[in-house]
């Protein structure tokens, strides 16, 4: 597909270069041309000029992910750019559309849409800082609560207090934004900006402010739901929440480390687990499920069976299943629809090899993503791993890190790997023989690192060059020792660290009181 810029779009941009006369011409645009305009201003980085086409937005619906994706005037999509100095503009503008004094009969706006923006690692953006998910969440609420004082405390038109948008965003919370969120949801019915969470990620929470702010975001709007790290849920406190709160239109759940442990199960947890199933089947729109590091031996099937619509992403990553458990997914009727699997963790090769080339097999059609990290696949399985993946003809991307795999057998699986036709990004593990000899897997985070690095780079290289051979530029390979990337620990890690010390320092002084008693 072609990525030149159309002649309108070229326009567009000679329009917005210039902020002083953007503004002063704004009045004569035609309406239908103020998308164009503002995709121009976001990508030349026109904070003022986008601040005032949002201001003065005459449409009924401004929806940046739709705005900013590919065009025809303009094929480049900018939604991964999640350039601060645009972003900002964007919500100070949508303040000061509400508190523009033109007539409020003049306002069309009803839907402002901020779900489609995505957060990716590298970002072209001149200004090269972003604002990521958390940053986003913490500006709305703060500009709905100085709306509000604004409002209340000046001589507004009238008509302003009749202004409602709807505004659809993904909400991030941790303790350091919470009491600001709580104020601008529990204050929403009175501001002219309507915060409507369509996903909901909850860091660093407290079990009690968690139960406390899922409320006020309004479940029954929530598609995404992610309890990830540093809350507290067990399995008791999940099956209140399913029984307390209805989630219709859940489409994808999240759930923290060791929220099951089943080598402690009683017979009331048996009964609490097949409740928790039951609930689970409600969420009628459910398709991705995420319950990595909880202990879920012999029980998936109890968990999953009830489901009535089929997952379309799982991630049971080190989950301690056994092979009743794979033997219930390569049967079940989820696997003919999973376009996303996390099996990492698990000694696929020893414990349940057949069955899970089954499940492979059943998923072949429609799998994008399958993630197989400290999985004990060795040199001697690779031609079988090649020929379980040789039909996964849609695959988009395998991550195997953690692998005890030699030089030669990377170079072996890279050779078939260039002939899946949709793969985008492979990471691969540091070779073994790039270790000292006596290395153990999995190896431990003070092992890691400790490895060949030039020799790794000669290995990198020539696998970069099979796929170059191959005409494969398009596929990305590299090997995070650490883990994929992720936008939300990465936005959040400074609070995160700060938590880890307190917990730290907290159980060590519950040890030294310990011991100080039993002395």
């Amino acid at each position: 597909r072609t990525t030149m810029k159309s002649l309108r779009f070229i326009s567009a941009e000679a329009f917005v270069s210039n902020a002083e006369f953007a503004r002063r011409s704004l009045g004569a645009v035609a309406h239908d041309l103020f998308p164009l305009l503002f995709k121009a201003s976001y990508l030349l980085e026109q904070g003022e000029v986008i601040h005032n086409l949002v201001e003065n937005w005459p449409l009924s619906d401004f929806n940046v992910g739709k705005l900013l994706g590919a065009t025809l005037d303009c094929p480049e999509d900018l939604s991964r750019r999640t350039c601060s100095v645009c972003l900002e503009s964007c919500l100070t503008g949508l303040r000061d559309y509400v508190l523009n004094q033109s007539s409020p009969y003049m306002k069309k706006l009803k839907v402002v849409d901020l779900t489609g923006i995505k957060d990716v690692e590298f970002q072209f953006c001149k200004c090269k800082k972003t604002m990521g998910r958390w940053t986003r969440t913490q500006l709305l609420c703060k500009l709905c609560s100085e709306l509000l004082v604004y409002l209340q405390q000046s001589q507004c038109n009238p008509g302003t207090f009749e202004i409602s948008i709807s505004v659809l965003i993904d909400l991030f919370v941790t303790e350091r934004n919470y009491e600001l969120v709580v104020q601008a949801l529990l204050k929403k019915c009175s501001c002219p900006l309507k915060i409507c969470c369509v996903a909901f990620r909850s860091d660093n929470l407290t079990l009690q402010k968690f139960f406390y702010i899922i409320k006020l975001t309004d479940p029954s709007l929530l598609r995404k739901l992610e309890i990830v790290h540093n809350v507290r849920l067990e399995m008791e406190h999940l099956e209140i929440l399913f029984n307390s709160i209805h989630f219709p239109l859940l489409m994808s759940l999240t759930l923290p480390a060791r929220t099951f442990n089943v080598r402690r199960f009683t017979a009331t947890d048996e009964q609490m687990l097949s409740n928790i199933g039951e609930k689970m089947s409600e969420m009628t729109q459910l398709t991705e499920l995420s319950m990595s590091f909880s202990i879920l031996t012999g029980r998936i099937q109890k968990l999953l069976s009830p489901l009535k619509t089929p997952l379309k992403m799982l991630d049971v990553s080190n989950c301690s299943l056994n092979h009743a458990d794979m033997a219930y997914l390569a049967n079940s009727f989820h696997a003919n629809h999973l376009e996303a699997l996390d099996l990492s963790g698990h000694d696929i090769p020893e414990l349940y090899p057949s069955t899970f080339f089954k499940l492979l097999n059943h998923c072949s059609s429609v799998l994008r993503s399958l993630t197989l990290e400290d999985c004990n696949i060795q040199d001697t399985h690779v031609n079988m791993l090649i020929l379980g993946l040789s039909p996964c003809q849609k695959l988009q991307e395998f991550k195997f890190i953690g692998n005890p795999l030699s030089s030669q057998a990377l170079k072996h699986l890279f050779t078939f790997l260039c002939e899946l036709p949709m793969l985008k990004n492979v990471e691969f593990p540091v070779p073994r023989d790039c270790y000292p000899i006596g290395i153990t897997y999995p190896t431990d985070d003070a092992s890691l690192c400790r490895f060949d690095h030039q020799k790794y780079e000669r290995v990198a290289e020539e696998l970069n060059l099979i796929l170059l051979q191959a005409n494969r530029e398009d596929v990305k390979a590299s090997t995070p020792l650490f883990g994929s990337y992720d936008a939300a620990v990465q936005e959040i890690n400074n609070e995160l660290g700060a938590y880890l010390i307190k917990s730290f320092k907290e159980t060590l002084e519950k040890f030294t009181t310990s011991f100080n008693k039993m002395s």
